[in-house]
């Protein structure tokens, strides 16, 4: 089969290299997936670079989350175990954790259901307790873990700010029916959200950009808001002064999704069959903004890696170059 193997750590348009491989043999407890539709993740990026706390062993596969085929013919969603990562034909995951495609999506926009999303309602609903009529703050609005913020925060009737970095993210992110945009390029950060709340701040701020984004957000939360700490796109891991938390009176969330699949795997399931009705009923469809041939995985990594793409990229190993399936 064709696969796209890592060989050294690097960024990802010169360290990924497409290889014809043997197909894997899954393990114990695991299944074999025809990979229908792979969405690329910054996490793929890192784990090119060498900076994801997972570290597979080279040669590795990159793609952390697919829609896959099992051998009966059933359409599913997983996080493949790696090193058969999901930028191939074939990809081995866990059979515990595979979960059934939402017939509403197309197989792009089943696979991009998964981590963005479930990463969205554990950060908004279990950790911040995100309620109706409250005002919600996303950094990177119109990316792939941000625009699922955005939907899922719509969808619960909260007012939702996008702050975004440039004029075409911008109106993503008010294609996403974000409630106010800040571009952060033209506008100042602190000054434009302070001006639609009223002063008051926002009572939710997800953050998976860190650095400077983090900075802002601690400057804008609300009394008794909540900051979700999901990731650091920026590069920079902010130290937070907890005498500022602390004469404010705003709480500092931390999220690793992925904590959940060992510590208390019903929720996900709990997770996916309240995305899945969402879905169903159009409250939320992911922004699948590109859909690429397996041949354009590499370039289409290191665009996500240079932050100028928008919602998620779909490698689709079944497209051909001019777009047909």
């Amino acid at each position: 089969m064709q696969a796209w193997q890592v060989h050294e750590n690097g960024e990802p348009s010169e360290v990924m290299r497409l290889d014809e491989i043997d197909t894997p043999t899954p393990g114990d407890g695991q299944v074999l997936l025809k990979v229908r539709a792979a969405n690329i993740n910054f996490p793929d990026a890192l784990l090119c670079r060498g900076h994801y706390q997972v570290r597979p062993p080279l040669p590795f596969t990159p793609g952390v989350e697919i829609c896959g085929e099992t051998e009966d013919g059933r359409r599913v969603i997983a996080n493949p175990a790696l090193p058969y990562g999901g930028f191939a034909e074939y990809a081995v995951a866990d059979a515990a954790a595979v979960l059934p495609a939402p017939e509403s999506l197309d197989d792009a926009e089943a696979a991009a259901l998964h981590i963005g999303y479930q990463t969205g309602w554990f950060g908004l609903h279990r950790r911040a307790g995100l309620e109706a009529g409250e005002t919600l703050l996303v950094h990177a609005a119109a990316g792939g873990v941000g625009s699922a913020a955005v939907q899922l925060g719509k969808a619960v009737g909260a007012r939702v700010i996008g702050v975004v970095g440039g004029a075409d993210k911008a109106a993503v992110a008010r294609e996403l029916g974000c409630d106010v945009v800040v571009d952060r390029r033209s506008e100042d950060v602190i000054g434009a959200v302070k001006e639609a709340t009223g002063g008051l701040g926002a009572d939710v701020i997800y953050d998976p950009v860190g650095g400077e984004a983090y900075d802002q957000s601690a400057k804008v939360v609300a009394f008794e808001g909540r900051i979700v700490v999901v990731g650091f796109a920026s590069g920079r891991i902010p130290s937070p002064a907890l005498n500022h938390a602390l004469v404010k009176n705003y709480s500092i969330l931390g999220l690793h999704w992925g904590l959940y699949n060992t510590k208390n795997p019903k929720l996900i399931m709990h997770c996916h069959e309240q995305l899945t009705e969402l879905a169903a009923r159009g409250a939320i469809k992911p922004l699948v903004s590109e859909r690429v041939p397996l041949g354009g995985a590499a370039a289409a990594v290191q665009r996500v890696a240079d932050g100028v793409t928008t919602g998620r990229v779909a490698v689709i190993p079944g497209l051909t170059e001019g777009g047909a399936a």
